[in-house]
């Protein structure tokens, strides 16, 4: 896929969980952060991909690779004898040969087989059903089983990288030995054959017909000899090389080869002394055949184009194709997570507001109930009209995404959750009584002709507090009173000086609001004795208190910070 169509996939996917985020009904802040980190992740892969193309770009020179309809097998040549197919051409540079039958691509190393294909399919996106693998196994290059063990779990695990990719890229084994006659001719046995088919001048016959087609009775020897070699390597290639492809237990196996490709070639350029295959044939038959290399002859290899018939080819889908049926999968599964979403939005909204019809059926009523009861059904009213004209509000207005869909299930509930808020009445309450003041003897409270309170008196006051709270609709009234003995401004003076210390000390320590109190000083004008007697004159010295009733007095609002209302009364004689 071209660096357009992958910047187009990611972009369309921001814009899907964008619109995700818009719809689910996440917090202010939680939303803000998702956004900032969907757009920023956008861009880090915007140019990510642009820096991956570029280097790919650089890594694959696309103007030596065949035109972008080319139809025919892309083989990736990895493995040994690359000397022999490709000539000496650097490492990092690009090596293809392109036949009749397909196109050869040099893979240097076996490491950077699925780096190679992530590069041609940039550049040719239209050839993911082209691909194969050519794995070159030369048994007289190697001297080490466990090398070699390991060169084929290296090439397992990039076949196994690539197929996870969507692309198919079947495996053929080709194999190059060192030996005399049988030039030009490719045998081949497929998965599940037990014998080996010859490919030659065109034609595809058995080996043994191919063994009694020799033109004379040397050439008949020769291809005997051939055949004895043949089956040798195929024993060869059986016991030390396919198992490690199958085989379950080490790296990742990519399964049997779809061709197995032998040819026989008078010089091998990687040749070594010793080698796997000389091993072999010392083990088997106790004889040594080094077949060193005569100076002089071609080492150039030649190509499998015989056997790449045999390797399947498909038309792939085209990067636009590929590309829409990702956008639109996306598309599903952004659409299911909306609708899950609102499934749950709906069960969600549904849920709350029959817990708050049983909660609020669940109180009784009565005429007068209790305060708690009261408060607790009220409180219910109050989260039922919240939600009444949040359904209301859907109903003119249409339900938000959240809840759409077709998935909205507020609308049945709405009209009942009018007629029962219609249905509501407040409780009633009884009025409430005003307790007695309570009186205190000024000689409790204060010295004689003074305004002060004695040190003692506090005592005297606390228990008279504890009786006192005061409550929304009621004012203290604090009222002091004198005896007749003196001067009548002074007494009216000294009365209310009285209440207003013992309004001081209360505010003080019951922490009530200001609004909560009224002082009056009425000196000897309301006498409950004569104030001929001293009983009389010590009766009439008091400080009265008492709750009286009014609208809006002591309201909650009037509180200052920390401050509770208070509800009974209290009167302080003194």
């Amino acid at each position: 896929m071209n660096l357009t169509l992958t910047r187009a996939l990611w972009s369309w996917a921001a814009a899907l969980a964008l619109a995700l985020l818009a719809i689910i009904p996440f917090a202010t802040d939680v939303r803000a952060i998702a956004v900032v980190m969907v757009l920023l992740m956008l861009i880090l892969v915007w140019f990510r991909a642009g820096k991956q193309a570029a280097r790919q770009s650089k890594r694959m020179d696309s103007s030596s690779l065949p035109a972008a309809d080319y139809r025919h097998p892309v083989v990736l040549v990895c493995g040994d004898g690359l000397t022999g197919l490709f000539g000496d051409t650097p490492a990092d540079q690009l090596a293809l040969r392109t036949t009749g039958q397909g196109c050869y691509l040099r893979v240097a190393r076996l490491e950077h087989l699925s780096v190679t294909i992530a590069g041609i399919e940039a550049q040719r996106p239209g050839w993911r059903g082209q691909y194969s693998v050519m794995f070159v196994v030369n048994p007289g290059e190697h001297t080490d089983d466990a090398v070699l063990a390991s060169q084929v779990r290296v090439i397992c695990h990039q076949i196994a990288l690539v197929r996870r990719r969507g692309i198919a890229l079947p495996l053929m084994l080709t194999s190059y030995l060192q030996a005399s006659g049988a030039e030009g001719a490719w045998f081949n046995w497929e998965g599940g054959q037990s014998s080996l088919a010859v490919y030659e001048d065109g034609a595809c016959t058995g080996l043994v017909d191919w063994q009694r087609q020799g033109s004379d009775w040397a050439e008949g020897a020769r291809r005997l000899q051939s055949c004895v070699q043949l089956n040798s390597v195929t024993a060869w290639l059986q016991e030390s090389v396919l198992p490690h492809l199958a085989a379950r237990g080490t790296g990742k196996p990519v399964g049997l080869p779809t061709a197995c490709a032998i040819a026989l070639v008078q010089a091998l350029p990687g040749a070594v002394t010793g080698n796997l295959w000389q091993q072999w044939l010392r083990q088997k038959t106790a004889l040594v055949n080094p077949e060193p290399a005569l100076s002089g002859m071609d080492r150039s290899l030649t190509f499998p184009d015989p056997i790449l018939p045999l390797l399947p080819v498909s038309t792939a889908p085209s990067p636009i194709n590929r590309a829409s049926v990702i956008a639109i999968w996306l598309f599903a599964l952004a659409a299911l997570i909306a609708v899950l979403s609102s499934a749950w939005q709906n069960t969600s909204l549904i849920r709350q507001i029959s817990d708050e019809l049983h909660r609020y059926q669940s109180i009784p009523e009565s005429l007068h109930p209790d305060q708690h009861a009261a408060f607790a059904r009220e409180e219910a009213v109050t989260i039922l009209r919240q939600h009444a004209l949040r359904l209301d509000s859907y109903n003119r207005n249409g339900e938000p995404l959240a809840l759409g869909f077709g998935l909205y299930r507020g609308e049945p509930m709405r009209v009942p959750l009018q007629d029962l808020l219609t249905r509501h009445r407040p409780p009633t309450q009884a009025p409430m009584k005003a307790p007695a003041p309570v009186r205190l003897d000024s000689l409790s409270l204060f010295k004689s002709g003074s305004a002060q309170l004695k040190s003692d008196s506090a005592k005297v006051l606390i228990n008279a507090l504890v009786d006192i709270k005061a409550q929304p609709g009621w004012l203290i009234v604090i009222a002091g009173h004198t005896d007749a003995i003196g001067n009548a401004e002074h007494n009216l003076k000294l009365s209310r000086d009285r209440a207003a210390s013992v309004r001081d000390w209360m505010q003080r320590m019951g922490d009530i609001a200001d609004s909560c109190f009224v002082i009056q000083g009425l000196g000897a004008t309301q006498p409950v004795a004569s104030n001929d007697t001293e009983n009389g004159r010590a009766a009439n010295r008091r400080v009265d208190i008492r709750l009286v009733p009014e609208e809006g007095a002591c309201a909650p609002s009037a509180s200052g910070p920390g401050r509770q209302p208070l509800s009974h009364s209290a009167t302080f004689n003194d």
